[in-house]
C-alpha cells in the first residue's frame, strides 16, 4: 500500500504570492527613489504654489502682518469688482479670435506645406522661426516697428496706398485682434508642426484614388483630410483654449490692459490684484477660479487624448 501523497498547494503558493511581492516591492521601491527628487521638485514648484494659493484665498495678506483667515470674503470683493466681468469678456472675445485666426491658420499652412513637392524643410523652418525667438524682443519689434501710430510699417504701408492710420494698439477697436494677430504669428509654428505630422500618417491610396476620381484639392481636404486627422483636431482646438484663457505677456507689453481695460485679461487681472493693489487674497480667490475652469477644459484635452488613442 503506498504512501498518501501531498495535494495541499496552499503554502507553495502563498510562499511563491509572497515572495513575488516582495521583488516587485523592492523593484518598485527603487523606482520610486530614482523617481524621488523629481517629484519632490515638481510638488515643490507645481503643487505646492496651488495649495498655497487656495489657502491664501481664504486669508487677508498684504505680506507684513500674519494672515487672518476671513472666510469667502476674498470671493465677495472679487464678484463685487466689475473688472472681473471685463476680464473674464475680454478672455472670451480673445479666445474667439484665436479660435478664428490661430486655430485654421496653422492647419491651412500645414496643408499647403504638405502639398509642396520641394523645400519643406525651408518651410517647417521658416514657419517655426517666430516659436524660438525671445518673446520680449518680438514684442517691442511689433510694438514699435510694425504697429506704431506713426512710424509703423503697417500704417506706413496705408499710407502709401492713400489709406488713413489705424491706431492698432490704442483704439478699442483694434487692440485685441493685433494681439491676436502677433500670437498668431509668434506660436502657429508648432502647431503646423504637429498637423504636418498627423498628415504624414494619412494613407497616401486615400489621396491617390480621390485622384483617379477627379477630386480637386478642397474635396480631398474636406474628404480625407480632415476626417483623418479630426481627432488630432480636436485636441489642439481644446489646447487652444487652454492657452488663450491664461494669455498676459503679449497685452501686457504692448497694451498694459489698455485702452480703457479692452485688453485687461484674467492674468492681468490678477497682476493688477496682487501687484499694483495689494490684495493678494483676492488674487488668489482668481487664480482659484481660473484653475478651476482649466482643470475641466484638460479633463476635456485628457479624455479627447484617450478617446482618439485607442
Amino acid at each position: 500500500m503506498g504512501l498518501p501523497m501531498n495535494t495541499d498547494t496552499t503554502q507553495p503558493t502563498a510562499s511563491k504570492t509572497l515572495l513575488h511581492w516582495f521583488y516587485s516591492a523592492k523593484n518598485n521601491l527603487i523606482a520610486y527613489l530614482f523617481l524621488l527628487p523629481a517629484l519632490l521638485i515638481f510638488s515643490f514648484f507645481s503643487w505646492y504654489p496651488i495649495i498655497r494659493g487656495l489657502i491664501l484665498s481664504f486669508q487677508k495678506v498684504n505680506l507684513i502682518d500674519p494672515p487672518v483667515w476671513n472666510g469667502i470674503q476674498n470671493f465677495r470683493l472679487l464678484f463685487l469688482d466689475p473688472s472681473l466681468a471685463v476680464a473674464w469678456k475680454n478672455a472670451a472675445y480673445y479666445t474667439f479670435l484665436g479660435l478664428l485666426i490661430g486655430y485654421f491658420v496653422p492647419l491651412i499652412l500645414a496643408v499647403l506645406i504638405n502639398d509642396v513637392q520641394h523645400g519643406k524643410s525651408f518651410f517647417r523652418l521658416a514657419f517655426y522661426l517666430p516659436v524660438i525667438l525671445p518673446p520680449m524682443a518680438t514684442l517691442i519689434l511689433w510694438k514699435m516697428g510694425l504697429y506704431n501710430s506713426d512710424w509703423g510699417l503697417l500704417n506706413m504701408g496705408l499710407k502709401s496706398l492713400g489709406l488713413e492710420r489705424i491706431l492698432w494698439l490704442d483704439s478699442k477697436q483694434w487692440a485685441m485682434p493685433s494681439l491676436v494677430i502677433f500670437s498668431t504669428w509668434a506660436n502657429a509654428g508648432g502647431t503646423v508642426l504637429i498637423y504636418l505630422a498627423a498628415l504624414q500618417g494619412v494613407p497616401a491610396h486615400l489621396y491617390d484614388a480621390a485622384e483617379i476620381d477627379g477630386a480637386n484639392l478642397w474635396q480631398r481636404f474636406l474628404n480625407i483630410t480632415l476626417p483623418q486627422i479630426r481627432g488630432v483636431m480636436l485636441i489642439m482646438f481644446v489646447l487652444q483654449i487652454i492657452g488663450t484663457m491664461q494669455v498676459f505677456t503679449e497685452p501686457f507689453v504692448m497694451t498694459g490692459g489698455g485702452p480703457a481695460n479692452a485688453t485687461l485679461t484674467i492674468i492681468m487681472l490678477i497682476y493688477r490684484q496682487a501687484f499694483s493693489y495689494g490684495n493678494y487674497g483676492v488674487a488668489s480667490a482668481l487664480g482659484f477660479l481660473l484653475f478651476v475652469v482649466l482643470v475641466l477644459f484638460s479633463g476635456l484635452y485628457l479624455w479627447l487624448t484617450r478617446k482618439f488613442a485607442q
